[in-house]
C-alpha cells in the first residue's frame, strides 16, 4: 500500500512540473481566461461553421471546445505542454468535439499556420513581435487575428474591445 501511495504521489509530482515546467521554459505561463472573454473574442472574429480557427497555446482546450461547439468550426490547438495536450484532448473527448478538434504537440512558431481563417492568441507581450512575423509570411489574406490582453505592433486593430482587451485584426 505505501509503495502504491508513493507511486501516486511522485507521478503527481511529475504532472504538476510538467504542468509548470514545460511551458514556463518557454515563456508562457499557464494562465486560462474565462469563457464569456473567449466567447466575445470569437464573436469579433466572426468564426464561422467549418472555419478553422488556430489557438496557439491551446492550454486545457476550452478555446477549441467553444469554437467547435458554439461555432461550429474546426479547431487546432497548438500547446508546448504534454500534460496540457493530454487534458485537452481528453475536454474535447468528453465533450464531444474530438472529430472537430486537432491537437499538435509542439512549438506554435513551428506550425504551419497556412489553413487558419482565424488564429486566437493569449500570449504574452513578449511574443508579439516573433509571432507577428510569423502570421504576417504564413497567413493568407483575409485572415482574422484575435488576440487577448496584447497588440500587434505596427498592425492596425480593425476593432479593440477596452472593456476585455481583445484586439482584433485582418490581414
Amino acid at each position: 500500500m505505501q509503495t502504491f501511495v508513493a507511486l501516486i504521489a511522485v507521478v503527481v509530482v511529475v504532472v504538476g512540473a510538467l504542468w509548470i515546467l514545460v511551458p514556463a521554459v518557454y515563456g508562457l505561463p499557464p494562465v486560462s481566461t474565462n469563457p464569456e472573454r473567449i466567447r466575445r473574442a470569437l464573436e469579433l472574429a466572426n468564426l464561422q461553421p467549418d472555419e478553422t480557427l488556430y489557438d496557439l497555446g491551446c492550454g486545457h482546450g476550452r478555446v477549441l471546445i467553444m469554437a467547435t461547439r458554439e461555432f461550429n468550426a474546426h479547431a487546432v490547438g497548438v500547446e508546448v505542454g504534454p500534460v496540457q495536450c493530454a487534458v485537452a484532448w481528453v475536454n474535447a473527448l468528453r465533450n464531444g468535439v474530438r472529430s472537430k478538434v486537432h491537437i499538435e504537440a509542439g512549438d506554435f512558431y513551428k506550425s504551419d499556420l497556412r489553413q487558419a481563417d482565424v488564429v486566437y492568441m493569449y500570449l504574452t507581450s513578449s511574443h508579439a513581435g516573433r509571432i507577428q512575423k510569423k502570421l504576417e509570411k504564413e497567413l493568407r489574406s483575409g485572415a482574422r487575428v484575435v488576440t487577448v490582453s496584447f497588440d500587434l505592433e505596427g498592425w492596425q486593430p480593425v476593432f479593440f474591445d477596452r472593456e476585455n482587451l481583445i484586439y482584433l485584426y485582418i490581414k
